[in-house]
């Protein structure tokens, strides 16, 4: 299969060539022809299947560039996926040669300079929904050329506390507009809303395989007062050239990423409290492997693509099985190898259960010992081999 089979643009092609992406994934040859045609599509996919190139690919084909207006409006949850949703709309439009204009507006940011982007009349529009209402709300920002909204992240975006405001958005889009919802997970409630909103939608799932088979998973039982200490011992121990590292609680954050830095471990702390020129910064630096580890949250990391990444670790695993999927999708993407261990206290270790059955999955217990994770069953059977 390629991409050819699809009739985009030459210059699209010619961009992907460029990307060096030769063929479509899975995701990409269901939703392609079906946003292209301008269905209300949901599309339902794996963390790291390449959602993103699957609805801005046709998106890009259908564009009218000399149609100075707003054509294709993308919400997502948190800055740093409107971001890196924005840079692919970049990449597309340098190797393309397409005279698409595209901008961010993200909330957080210096509103005056993004009053100056859209006086340049951008074609395709990132961002946060706080802010894009807060645009629309001024009059600032028009949608009356609007043909597309997408909406990542739908099972967040959707969720109670955040769909007021994308209806809002909704109502100030044209009668006639294609609605693209983009998600991982499926909720009930979202499944529900996207329903109401598009009785239509056409379903696209390609979620046969849940869990990255090329995904190694672990964990660790140890004293709560130790978790951090053991999080050090891991970096070391599995050699990692870039990980991230999820936590719950801001203090634990900032406490870890003091402790690795002592420990001449270079750190780039995510977590949500901080502003956006500092978690911009942290990106940047974790992109450009000036930093080897990331400290983030679950909210600061939802969505992120980032190339190279070889170990998650849990300092506080999740309660719920999609935050696990969500959390060690960050690895082992594009057929590497990637490995997530979690640190668990003793109660924890019903989780780490828990997910094995959810998901059809071997979690394997490990120890540290003389600076390396051994697998707690290697470990037993050659102990028993040696005593016979």
């Amino acid at each position: 299969m390629s991409f050819e089979q699809f009739s985009l643009a030459p210059a699209l092609l010619t961009a992907l060539e460029k990307l060096h992406f030769s063929e479509p994934t899975p995701v990409q040859a269901q939703a392609i022809p079906v946003v292209q045609a301008g269905s209300d599509t949901y599309i339902n996919a794996e963390t790291g299947s390449g959602k993103t190139l699957s609805y801005l690919l046709p998106l890009f084909h259908v564009l009218r560039c000399e149609l100075r207006a707003a054509q294709v409006l993308i919400l997502a949850p948190t800055q740093e996926l409107a971001i890196q949703i924005h840079r692919v709309a970049c990449d597309l439009t340098q190797h393309s040669g397409l005279d698409i204009r595209s901008a961010s507006l993200i909330g957080g940011a210096a509103i005056d300079r993004q009053l100056e982007k859209l006086k340049k009349k951008p074609h395709v529009i990132v961002g946060t929904p706080g802010r894009i209402l807060e645009l629309i709300d001024r009059g600032k920002l028009k949608l009356s050329e609007l043909r597309t909204l997408v909406i990542e992240e739908a099972d967040r975006l959707l969720a109670d506390e955040s769909l007021d405001p994308i209806k809002k958005v909704i109502r100030a889009c044209p009668g006639r507009r294609q609605l693209v919802f983009v998600s991982a997970t499926e909720q009930p409630k979202s499944k529900e809303v996207m329903e109401q909103l598009s009785p239509g939608l056409v379903r696209l799932h390609t979620e046969d395989v849940v869990v990255n088979p090329n995904i190694e998973h672990f964990y660790v039982v140890v004293d709560q007062r130790d978790k951090a200490d053991t999080i050090r011992k891991l970096v070391h121990a599995t050699k990692t050239k870039k990980a991230i590292i999820f936590t719950h609680r801001n203090e634990t954050a900032e406490n870890l990423a003091a402790r690795l830095d002592h420990h001449k471990v270079a750190v780039a702390d995510l977590h949500s409290t901080y502003d956006k020129e500092v978690r911009k910064q942290a990106m940047q630096n974790f992109r450009s492997g000036k930093a080897t580890v990331m400290i983030a949250s679950d909210v600061a990391a939802r969505g992120l693509d980032i190339p190279g990444i070889t170990h998650v670790f849990n300092l506080d695993i999740p309660s719920k099985g999609k935050d696990y999927l969500h959390r060690v999708g960050r690895t082992g993407r594009a057929g590497t190898h990637g490995v997530a261990v979690s640190v668990v206290i003793r109660p924890e270790v019903r989780l780490v259960k828990q997910f094995e059955r959810d998901f059809g999955i071997t979690i394997r217990e490990v120890i540290l010992r003389e600076g390396e994770m051994l697998a707690l069953d290697d470990v037993t059977s050659t102990q028993a081999e040696s005593e016979h």
